[in-house]
């Protein structure tokens, strides 16, 4: 099975289970369930818990879709406050048992993940300006001046460290000169291999400017480059596999980075189960946290870094100029959250989650790169 339709096929089936599954048949009188036939007094069936009213309406059918979802009843928001602002007491009341207020963490975090994708697909994406050729061409002239200054001076080492070795008037060789030597030979190489590898790029880019470019893309763009990286990759006879598979994918910039948007969404879920065993290695020695805990605290903390994840993108876009600055107050928010969520969620003391909340920073590190290999594997691997 190909493994994009199969990540589809998952987050599918993922949001599915989050979703209220519908029950009864249409037209039934009131009075006796829709779904399983017993006799209904209230909204609701005390026998199976289904509502006792079945619309058939248009408008109702968006307002299920809706409601299975995200319980679009008033939940909603009286969740987002809690997430945002006291994360640690709605994770602490899901997992003991106070839920019929609150949206669901899987439901949140899946319908989060939908919007922050589907939104950021419409935000406009800032160009990529380089240089023209032209300019590239005279840089890579400079490029290649500095390469030759710097093999020029290997080479004065070398020679001197040739002499040490073997003194013009015959005295012994100088303490440490064959080390000296033997290191000014290994730098040497590797200057002249820089000369001729910038020799290459002035030469690509010099014929680039005459014929132009085979593959159809324009010289001294980023698409270029990047092809041009790709091409320079799994020449080697000891490049494994996976390497040449993704250089070939990238020799097509525009679809590689296409595949890995996708990539990224249908596997987003993999997160989760990337995440839960490194907050479970934070609470080994201490008793009455189970996996449903820790998997409950990651799906909260994700949903709302992907808020914040959009939040900064729509700021940033809209004001011009502001990308640091928001980007700054954002890398301080997290750790920040972080904190508050891990006290509020464990009832630990300060200084306890202090030391989780930095362990907690370096395992988000770990975990998101273990997801991006694993969507470069997937979406360019295959």
């Amino acid at each position: 099975m190909d493994l994009e339709a199969a990540g589809g096929a998952m987050t599918a089936g993922v949001i599915a289970g989050a979703i209220e599954k519908p029950t009864g048949q249409a037209g039934q009188p009131h009075g006796v369930c829709a779904d399983c036939g017993a006799e209904v007094t209230g909204r609701f069936c005390s026998n199976c818990g289904q509502a006792a009213h079945v619309h058939r309406t248009l408008l109702h059918l968006g307002e299920e879709l809706l409601h299975g979802v995200m319980h679009f009843d008033g939940r909603l928001w009286r969740t987002l406050p809690l997430l945002i602002f006291n994360p640690g007491q709605l994770t602490r009341e899901w997992v003991q048992g106070r839920r019929t207020r609150y949206v669901s963490p899987l439901a949140m975090f899946l319908f989060t993940l939908f919007v922050m994708f589907f939104a950021l697909s419409f935000m406009p994406h800032q160009e990529v300006t380089l240089p023209s050729l032209p300019q590239q061409i005279e840089a890579q002239k400079e490029a290649i001046a500095e390469a030759e200054q710097v093999a020029a001076a290997a080479r004065k080492e070398v020679d001197a460290a040739a002499a040490a070795m073997q003194p013009a008037d015959g005295s012994p060789p100088a303490f440490n000169s064959g080390a000296r030597a033997g290191a000014a030979a290994g730098v040497l190489a590797g200057a002249e291999a820089g000369v001729i590898a910038e020799k290459a790029k002035l030469e690509r880019l010099q014929k680039d400017a005459v014929e132009g470019r085979k593959d159809g893309l324009d010289s001294g763009s980023w698409q270029a480059q990047v092809a041009d990286l790709a091409a320079s990759v799994g020449t080697d006879g000891q490049t494994n596999g996976l390497t040449k598979t993704v250089a070939k994918k990238l020799k097509n910039p525009d679809l590689a980075l296409y595949k890995l948007q996708q990539t990224i969404y249908k596997f987003a879920f993999l997160l989760v189960p990337l995440s839960i065993p490194f907050v479970a290695l934070m609470f080994l020695w201490k008793r009455g946290f189970t996996l449903y805990d820790h998997g409950v605290f990651v799906l909260y903390s994700l949903t709302f870094m992907s808020l914040l994840l959009m939040a900064v993108v729509v700021v940033a876009t809209t004001l011009k100029g502001a990308g640091a600055a928001v980007g700054t107050i954002a890398a301080l928010i997290v750790p920040i959250h972080m904190f508050a969520q891990l006290k509020g969620a464990y009832s630990l003391s300060v200084f306890s989650t202090l030391w989780r909340t930095a362990v907690l920073l370096i395992f988000c590190e770990i975990a998101a790169t273990l997801f991006i290999v694993s969507i470069i594997y997937l979406g360019l691997g295959h």
